[in-house]
This record gives C-alpha cells, sequence and structure tokens, in this order.
C-alpha cells in the first residue's frame, strides 16, 4: 500500500476530519537521517501532522513547523505543501532511551516537556500567518491538539502513531485530525467525545493496518458517518537542487566565494531536510562570480 491522505466530513459536515498513512514517507526520512527508534517516532509524528495540515491548504502555500522543546534531540523541523509533500529533519537523529513505563517509545523524554512548536504558513502573501504555542506533553499529538484549539481556534482531536522495527526501519506510520466546525451541535459533540474515549490508539490501528479511511470511520464511529472528500498521494519531497545552492551562495558576495576558492579550491553544500550533498569545483565557483559581476 502507498502513502495517501483522506479528506472528509462527517455528522452531515458539523465536522471536517484528516487522515494519512506515512509509513514509507516516515521511512525515507529515516533512512536519510539513519533515525534511532524514539526519534525515528517524534519526527515521524511530526511529519505525519504537518502533511496533513498542508493538506487544509490551497495552490502553493506552503507550512513549516518547528518543534523546539529542551530534549536532546533538539529542533524538529518540517516542510508540506498542499500537494502532498513533505519533508522534515531532527536536530540530534542519535538518542536512544529505554522504553517508558508503559513500554512505549518516551517521545516526551525525547523532545522534552518545555519549549514552544511554532507554525509558519507562507499562503504566497506580503504577510505569512504565524502561531507559537508553548509544548505542553512531548508526545506531538497533544502539542498539535493545544495548538489548533489555542492558536487556530479550532477544538480539534489529534492522533499520530510511529511503528518501529527491531532493524530501526518504519514498521508503520500514519494519524488523523479531527475538527469541530462553526455551529457543531452539543449532540454531534458528545458523541465524538465518547468515540475518542473508546477507539483503539492510533498506532494500533496502524500496526493492524487500517486504511485511513478505516481510521476515521472508527474516530466517528457509526453515528458519524464519514464522507470522504478526496484522497491525495502524499511523500518525501525536498525542493533543494544545486542550482539552488548556487544561488545561495551568490548571495554571499564576491569576498566570500573567493575565500572558498582560496581556501579550499571547492565548496560543498549540505542540505539539512534530506542529506543531499552538492559539490561546486572551482571552476563553478569561478562562474558563480563571473555571474554576479555580470
Amino acid at each position: 500500500m502507498t502513502d495517501y491522505l483522506v479528506r472528509g466530513i462527517g455528522f452531515g459536515g458539523e465536522v471536517r476530519v484528516f487522515a494519512v498513512r506515512s509509513t514509507e514517507t516516515v521511512g525515507e526520512a529515516q533512512r536519510r537521517h539513519n533515525t534511532w527508534p524514539i526519534v525515528s517516532a517524534a519526527l515521524g509524528r511530526s511529519m505525519t501532522a504537518t502533511v496533513m495540515m498542508g493538506a487544509m491548504l490551497k495552490g502553493d502555500d506552503k507550512i513549516t513547523i518547528k518543534i523546539e522543546g529542551n530534549g536532546p534531540a533538539g529542533p524538529i523541523i518540517i516542510d508540506a505543501n498542499a500537494k502532498g509533500d513533505v519533508r522534515g529533519y531532527v536536530t540530534n537523529p542519535h538518542v536512544h532511551f529505554e522504553l517508558n513505563e508503559q513500554g512505549k517509545l518516551d517521545v516526551r523524554r525525547v523532545v522534552g516537556t518545555e519549549g514552544a512548536l511554532t507554525v509558519v504558513k507562507d499562503l504566497g502573501l506580503r504577510d505569512m500567518f504565524s502561531g507559537q504555542t508553548p509544548i505542553v506533553s512531548g508526545e506531538i499529538a497533544e502539542d498539535f491538539t493545544y495548538y489548533f484549539a489555542t492558536s487556530e481556534q479550532v477544538p480539534s482531536s489529534v492522533g499520530l502513531g510511529v511503528l518501529v522495527n527491531p532493524d530501526n526501519t518504519i514498521l508503520a506510520a500514519g494519524g488523523f485530525i479531527l475538527q469541530l466546525m462553526p455551529g457543531c451541535s452539543e449532540e454531534t459533540i458528545t458523541a465524538i467525545e465518547q468515540q475518542l474515549s473508546t477507539i483503539e490508539p492510533v498506532s494500533k490501528m496502524i500496526e493492524k493496518g487500517y486504511t485511513p479511511e478505516q481510521i476515521l470511520e472508527a474516530v466517528l464511529g457509526e453515528e458519524g458517518q464519514l464522507d470522504v472528500l478526496s484522497t491525495m498521494p502524499i511523500q518525501f519531497q525536498c525542493q533543494c537542487s544545486k542550482e539552488r545552492f548556487g544561488a545561495a551562495i551568490i548571495g554571499l558576495g564576491v569576498g566570500e566565494i573567493q575565500a572558498m576558492i582560496d581556501e579550499d579550491g571547492q565548496a560543498e553544500a549540505h542540505c539539512h531536510f534530506c542529506e543531499e550533498k552538492y559539490l561546486f569545483s572551482e571552476q563553478e565557483l569561478v562562474g558563480l562570480i563571473c555571474e554576479i559581476n555580470g
């Protein structure tokens, strides 16, 4: 099964829902960054939430999430767009702790319980939308739930799960976001609260092979009656290129580029998001200087 995202509504349009299977996408991030299991869970949950938030955008809009807790993993940075592309990295990919008291990966410990979750939306306008809320648990899903309620004033429920194989590869990943629409009735709110209190953890649903549609059916219950509006493939996709790094080097100016030539005779650019490296030879650096000088 390839990764994909589902948008839908329930309870006759009183709630909107998103769910995603992100196993291969998170697996690609794990391979590129060689993350250890707890960090894989933190990064994977963050990417899963962000790709669903990207699906809330339109056209060429983009979103960047930064989760900066006081845990040893350091900041987690995720980019996504409205087309299902997502990329991300964590500052310290090699952190390990024993399982927590529940026998699960201790994401809270690796992320930290103090800090901030920052959301920046590039909506193609002169001013970007930016919102920030404190980290409330470090478990990621609860932190996104709090962000939606506090920064965007949208009562929401976020469920995220990542399962890691013994060899550190990703067994399964996915999640859901449920949001109450304006005018949602008290009866619907009560029904949702009751349903959410009885469903299995999203990681269990993912482990059982639930599709995004089946996850949403479980979240909404029979009374909620899921109506699927659209589906969309998702994937790990980086926007970096040698041309973009070349433009960035040009921005450093002639003096900096000449120093690269004099000191090393070349330059290497490294993308934090995908771990790709681009080598610029002395001849290419000279060419960039010529571009600056016209």
